[in-house]
């Protein structure tokens, strides 16, 4: 019988995986597997869990949202497995499902990793942790792991909106230099930043699918030049809404390797989990670093 692991948040989102976890596992034991159920308990369980035990079973499967699942990728990388990941998204906000076009309804999630297949997707690391979709300071960037659980439950999505809107009211800007795969020499000031590898970002900024490849060895680095007034100010709405990455007011291209200098007080957020600031810092593009369990009409499945 194939064994698998399942690392639950119980405390994810509106908690609406909670009360289905019966049909859940319902799904998995009539596939053939023999599962085994940790609900986390604090930050960073679910990675010593998935680390210990990755090795020795044939599915990991993890319910919550993006820190969840960061969470479970880390175990993986730290034991050095290659075992399929399945994802059911159940948390406030979940960037990494929304571009993976990962179902809501988390019985129909548990169904799609049944009949699906794993595809090989690229994870980041920075300085000695990984983020799967996302490193980025700057404005909207404390909403995420500053909103209490509590707020993210009652609110849902709408607590990320409501705290970057709060957060505009006093943007401040940040003087940055990146060295990017050591070809382009970048810096400024700016008010927003992200590494990323993900078509959406807090759920308040998107990417174009058509020029976010997951599993290319690189991000998407993208940077918000501060504004000087309030037309400025216009024109980052304007490009952001329009993904105009041609914009002056942003910068905007593809990256393996970056190093960043900035000041030690910025700091950084992975996932939506907080990252203390350092006045330099790698960060790199892992290829072909997970795999996780995508529906079968992904576009790109693994050999």
């Amino acid at each position: 019988m194939k064994r698998l692991l399942l690392v639950m948040n119980p405390m994810a989102g509106m908690k609406k995986a909670n009360p289905l976890l019966t049909e859940i596992l319902d799904v998995f034991s009539k596939a053939g597997y023999l599962c085994v159920v940790h609900m986390t308990q604090a930050s960073g369980d679910g990675t010593q869990v998935v680390k210990r035990f990755a090795r020795d079973v044939d599915l990991i499967v993890c319910i919550g949202g993006d820190g969840t699942f960061n969470e479970t990728i880390s175990g993986v990388l730290a034991a050095g497995a290659k075992t399929p990941i399945g994802y059911i998204p159940a948390g406030s906000t979940n960037d990494f499902a929304a571009s993976l076009h990962l179902s809501k309804n988390v019985v129909e999630a548990a169904q799609d990793i049944v009949r699906g297949q794993p595809t090989v997707y690229d994870v980041g690391r920075f300085e000695d942790r990984y983020f799967t979709y996302v490193a980025s300071f700057g404005a909207f960037t404390k909403v995420s792991y500053a909103t209490s659980q509590s707020v993210k439950n009652a609110l849902g999505h709408l607590a990320y909106v409501l705290g970057g809107i709060a957060e505009l009211s006093a943007i401040r800007s940040w003087h940055v230099t990146f060295e990017v795969d050591d070809s382009h020499l970048i810096q400024g000031d700016y008010i927003f930043g992200a590494v990323s590898n993900s078509t959406s970002v807090g759920g308040i900024l998107t990417l174009d699918p058509k020029i976010v490849d997951m599993n290319d060895g690189k991000f998407e680095l993208l940077l918000i030049k501060a504004p000087e007034n309030l037309a400025d100010l216009g024109e980052i709405v304007r490009a952001l809404t329009a993904q105009d990455y041609g914009s002056p007011m942003l910068t905007f291209l593809p990256a393996h390797k970056i190093r960043v200098h900035a000041d030690a007080e910025m700091d950084w957020t992975l996932d939506g989990e907080f990252a203390k600031g350092r006045e330099l810092l790698e960060i790199e593009n892992i290829r072909d670093a997970v795999r996780v369990i995508t529906q079968p009409a992904a576009p790109r499945e693994e050999p």
